[in-house]
């Protein structure tokens, strides 16, 4: 796969619309391209221990960010830049654990009563298990197979940068 948007979602809480970053890296013609990256204001807004244990993250980090909507938008510009049509299954986004950042996205666009395009997914987590047979699949294990360095994991833009790169290798 040439052509592919890698994206990475990092949640305040355990609902799945409480997404608090994202992370996008595109790839064109085999290449790293261009990235975004963003800070959201989740929804519902309040930050779990556990979930700003893993990412870092708190009320003080996003409560001046901009909502989804706007940053949605302001990603898609950047992704139309390559891609003109993903909505329309143009170009497939990415991710590590396909399940967990497609529903979030999903969720978020339920969150604020937006129509969801009909975006195609693809998942670097599920190919992985094929590809290395056994053992744990977690994302910065497969990155470092990949050659990787992870020291910024669950940073939503380090983490898509090691989807991109695991996507490049194995699907």
């Amino acid at each position: 796969m040439d052509n592919f948007v890698a994206i990475d979602f990092e949640t305040a809480n355990f609902a799945q619309s409480s997404v608090c970053s994202v992370g996008l890296v595109i790839v064109k013609d085999g290449e790293i391209v261009d990235n975004y990256y963003s800070l959201i204001r989740p929804v519902p807004n309040y930050y779990n221990a556990r979930c700003s244990a893993v990412n870092g993250l708190c009320s003080l980090d996003t409560d001046d960010a901009p909502e989804f909507p706007d940053v949605w938008t302001e990603a898609v510009k950047k992704v139309h830049e390559y891609f003109p049509y993903i909505e329309d299954g143009e170009v497939p986004f990415v991710a590590h654990n396909k399940a967990f950042d497609e529903n979030c996205l999903k969720a978020v666009f339920r969150a604020y009563d937006i129509a969801y395009p009909d975006y195609a997914f693809e998942c670097t987590l599920l190919r992985s298990r094929k590809v290395w047979p056994g053992g744990h699949h977690n994302l910065d294990i497969i990155a470092g197979y990949c050659g990787y360095d992870m020291t910024n994991h669950h940073h939503a833009l380090a983490d898509a940068e090691a989807c991109a790169i695991i996507a490049k290798q194995i699907l």
